[in-house]
C-alpha cells in the first residue's frame, strides 16, 4: 500500500469476524507471525505488516522521523480501505511501538491489545544513546561502514559487564552485516519520536475499557517484567503471562499457549 509516498506492505490472513492489526519484531516480516494466525483466524481476520525497513516496505525519506500523525493517518485511510471499524493489536518487540501508537492515535476504537515483550514501555538505553546527542547519532551512523566501532564498544560493555550476554548476543546478531546494520540506524532514526507517557496510555486502556494482555519470556534478558510494569501499575485490569521462553521464541509459546486455551472445554 503506498500512502505519502511512503510502501507500507501487508499480509492478510483469516476471514474471521474481528480484525487484528500485527507489528512484529526488529529483523523480522509480517510473516513471522504465522505461528499466531494459527491460533486466531478463526476470530480474527489478522493484517501482519511489514514495519519499515523491513520486509518490502519502505520509508522514502530516511533522515525524516515517523511522526505519530502520520501514523494516525496511516491506520486511517487503511482501515477505510478495508472498511474497518472497531480493531485488536498486537505488538511484539519493535513492533510494541506500533501498537501502542495506533493505541494512543485511536483508543475510541480499539477493543484488546496484546503486547508480545513490547518495545516502547521502558526506554532502552542504547536506543536513546542512538538518537541523541547528535556527535552519538553520527558516531552511530559511522557503523554502517565501520563495524568495528560497534564491536570496540561491544567489547567494552562486555568487559565491564554493563550489559547482559543475551542482549549483546541480541545486538551482535543484527549488526554482522552492512544490510543490517543500515536498519539498524534508520530504524533508530525513523522511530525514534514513538515514545509514549505511560500514565496517559494507562488511562486511555482503562477509560475506553480495553482489554489488555500481555505476554513476556522468563529467559528474556531485553524485555523484562520489571520495566513492563511502568505502564502495568497503570491500568486497572490486564492479563499477565510469563511463558518458559526467550526473547526470540516468545510468538510461538504465546502460539501454543493461545492454542491450548481454545481447547479447554
Amino acid at each position: 500500500m503506498l500512502f505519502q509516498n511512503h510502501h507500507i506492505h501487508y499480509y492478510k490472513y483469516g476471514e474471521g469476524a474481528k480484525t487484528l492489526l500485527a507489528f512484529h519484531g526488529f529483523g523480522q516480516t509480517g510473516p513471522d507471525f504465522e505461528p499466531l494466525t494459527e491460533a486466531l483466524t478463526q476470530e480474527y481476520t489478522m493484517y501482519c505488516f511489514d514495519l519499515f525497513y523491513h520486509g518490502k516496505s519502505y520509508w522514502n525519506d530516511q533522515d525524516t522521523p515517523m511522526t505519530k500523525e502520520f501514523w494516525k493517518e496511516f491506520i486511517d485511510k487503511f482501515t477505510q480501505t478495508h472498511h474497518i471499524d472497531n480493531f485488536s493489536l498486537c505488538g511484539f518487540s519493535l513492533g510494541g511501538k506500533f501498537a501502542l501508537a495506533t493505541l494512543e492515535t485511536h483508543p475510541e476504537r480499539i477493543d484488546k491489545v496484546m503486547l508480545l515483550a513490547p518495545d516502547g514501555i521502558k526506554t532502552n538505553t542504547w536506543y536513546s544513546l542512538a538518537t541523541y546527542p547528535v556527535f552519538l547519532k553520527n558516531y552511530f551512523k559511522s557503523m554502517i561502514v565501520k563495524p568495528h566501532r560497534f564491536f570496540n564498544l561491544i567489547n567494552i560493555a562486555k568487559k565491564a559487564g554493563l550489559v547482559e550476554k543475551g542482549i549483546l548476543k541480541f545486538a551482535s546478531s543484527q549488526m554482522n552485516t552492512r544490510k543490517k546494520r543500515r536498519r539498524v540506524y534508520y530504524a533508530w532514526v525513523v522511530f525514534k519520536e514513538l515514545s509514549f507517557n505511560m500514565k496517559k496510555m494507562g488511562s486511555l486502556i482503562n477509560h475506553y475499557n480495553i482489554s489488555l494482555e500481555m505476554f513476556l519470556g522468563t529467559h528474556d534478558k531485553i524485555i523484562t517484567k520489571k520495566g513492563m510494569y511502568k505502564l502495568l501499575k497503570h491500568v486497572k485490569v490486564y492479563e499477565l503471562h510469563v511463558a518458559e521462553s526467550g526473547h526470540n521464541k516468545l510468538i510461538e509459546k504465546v502460539a501454543k499457549h493461545l492454542k491450548s486455551t481454545k481447547q479447554e472445554p
